[in-house]
């Protein structure tokens, strides 16, 4: 650190790029100091730089490490102290532009793996981004000293070596419960859990913390299982729901759509105070909506729509303006090719036509007149043929209890058990409406996205970035991802663009199955970690997390640049 200190003396007040000199590796007494990347310009992105303890500054119980989820749930508690210590040095230099900027990616209520805090049994890295203080477009070297040596240390004294142990186990004990939950899941064929107590509502709109005075959420006596699980006295008490089809039914504004947002959240595991810490859904359940407008490349939607005007071929549909109905056919379709075991509905975010046509339609609309076959004619095979589960939220059509196994009512935000009642109206009420003629549920071969589908460049150069949650330009494209429900974190986001700007280095897209190529990108995540995909693996890899191979494959979707072909 004093040749750190040593050059920023001599380039003070010289031009800003002069910072260029620092970059490097340095000691200090508790942590070594990587300055990987050096802005160009103080109003320009922020610079690089990793903070490395050693465990024989900072000891690591190797139980910590044990499991993937015990590994994560510790960096998640490191991460949460640093990012909270951040937002207090934030202020601390001043300066033109960025200076004295200090950025982490701290998490939300979420636990996603991330590269901001990487524990290994000999090291603990944190990824940090600066500005270097400057006065106008000139070195502030003085700035600088206080940066490296005050605002620095003190965010690592007050979190990386402040958080106690009995903290960071107390993660690694909701780790395991979480675990041990989603073993019984797996074991007794549950799609999804929900502890009594937990708090389902949020703040608000733009808030994903725990709404205060909320009704707690409990499981009708019906539903309610017990789970033993680890680091407690007591079995938890929850609603099981169960493969197979459930439907959340009741009037408006009592509850139904929180339940449902809370289980599509569910995929991931939720910190402590969440109130959704015990809320635990299928991994691989996605959320389906109707999406107007967006582009569909090479989808089999048969099993939903034949027959379209003109001819169009529907076992492989291509559109660059889908309708509701076609867009949630082929976000079933894509669902399904990605792995999907459960699909996740809502009535108020669906196409009506494609989810149910009622008796008094199909007398006014001759059958050889109408191209879609709706959900409801459908769902019975997803579960039979391909062991499908769907969850959907229904206030508005009955039709749908005559294959629901499982019917849950919510009154006041307090769920019962209508199975038996919605059974009895279906006998005293039964279908007026004709079910097609099943035939069996096919999805057709594979797609291959061709490699000219990556057009990452603008210019010269090839750039693929990502812009906050739901968007990413790609050279001269914009993806737009608004609608894809289940992505949590911009930091997901950004990782997928770099699984885009990979794949094209690659030039290897085109000969995987779109299957496989999320298999493959799994396999090297798994193996090699997230900071494999960045072009400096070794250095700062950037403020990522890790996304799901269902949102992953709803971007490669929804490029309009994709180029498909079917083998």
């Amino acid at each position: 650190m004093h040749n750190l200190i040593q050059i920023l003396k001599q380039i003070n007040g010289t031009g800003y790029k002069g910072y260029k000199r620092i970059q490097g590796r340095y000691q200090a007494d508790n942590y070594d100091l990587a300055i990987d990347y050096v802005q160009g310009d103080p109003f320009a992105s922020p610079s690089k730089i990793r903070v490395i303890i050693p465990v024989n500054k900072r000891a690591i119980q190797p139980a910590w490490l044990e499991t993937y989820s015990r590994k994560i749930a510790t960096e998640d508690a490191f991460a949460r102290v640093i990012g909270k210590e951040v937002a207090t040095q934030s202020t601390f230099v001043k300066g033109s532009g960025k200076s004295g900027l200090i950025l982490f990616d701290r998490p939300g209520q979420e636990k996603l793996e991330r590269t901001a805090v990487q524990i290994s049994s000999t090291s603990i890295t944190v990824c940090l981004s600066i500005g270097l203080p400057a006065n106008g477009r000139k070195i502030n070297s003085k700035e600088a000293e206080k940066l490296f040596t005050q605002a620095l240390p003190a965010i690592i004294d007050q979190s990386v070596f402040a958080i106690t142990n009995e903290t960071i186990e107390q993660a690694i004990k909701l780790a395991d419960q979480q675990d041990a939950i989603r073993e019984t899941m797996k074991q007794e064929g549950w799609v999804a859990f929900l502890a009594n107590g937990s708090i389902l509502p949020r703040e608000s709109g733009i808030s994903n913390r725990p709404l205060k005075q909320a009704v707690p959420f409990q499981s009708p006596a019906e539903n309610e299982v017990a789970i033993d699980i680890p680091h407690a006295e007591e079995p938890i008490k929850g609603m099981a729901i169960k493969q197979g089809i459930t439907l959340i039914v009741g009037g408006g504004y009592h509850g139904k759509s929180t339940l449902l947002q809370a289980v599509e959240r569910g995929v991931y595991a939720h910190v402590h105070g969440d109130g959704r810490e015990f809320v635990l859904t299928d991994p691989a359940a996605v959320k389906i909506r109707a999406e107007d407008g967006r582009k569909v490349t090479g989808v089999d939607i048969s099993p939903f729509i034949n027959n379209l005007p003109h001819g169009q071929n529907t076992t492989f549909f291509s559109t660059d303006n889908a309708s509701g109905s076609t867009s949630q056919a082929a976000n079933v379709i894509e669902a399904l090719e990605a792995g999907a075991s459960t699909l996740l509905m809502d009535e108020d975010t669906s196409a009506t036509n494609f989810m149910i046509r009622d008796h008094r339609m199909q007398l006014l609309v001759h059958p050889d007149k109408e191209p879609i076959t709706p959900f409801i004619d459908k769902i019975k095979q997803l579960r039979d043929e391909l062991t499908v589960s769907t969850i959907i939220v229904m206030g508005g059509s009955g039709d749908y209890f005559a294959h629901a196994d499982t019917v849950i009512r919510l009154e006041n935000y307090l769920p019962d058990n209508a199975t038996n009642e919605a059974k009895a109206i279906m006998k005293k009420y039964p279908l007026e409406r004709k079910e097609k003629a099943e035939e069996p549920f096919h999805i057709n071969d594979a797609r291959y996205f061709q490699q000219q589908t990556l057009q990452t460049k603008k210019g010269n150069r090839s750039k693929v970035q990502a812009k906050g949650l739901s968007h990413i330009i790609m050279g001269k494209t914009d993806i737009d991802f608004s609608e894809v429900e289940q992505l949590v974190d911009p930091s997901q986001t950004r990782m997928i663009a770099e699984i885009l700007q990979h794949l094209d280095y690659q030039n290897k897209m085109n000969h995987l199955a779109l299957p496989k190529l999320l298999d493959k990108v799994e396999e090297q995540m798994n193996k090699r970690g997230l900071a494999s995909f960045t072009a400096y693996p070794d250095q700062h890899p950037g403020d990522l997390a890790r996304p799901r191979r269902f949102e992953l494959a709803a971007v490669i979707n929804r490029m309009r640049t994709a180029v498909v072909k079917r083998r």
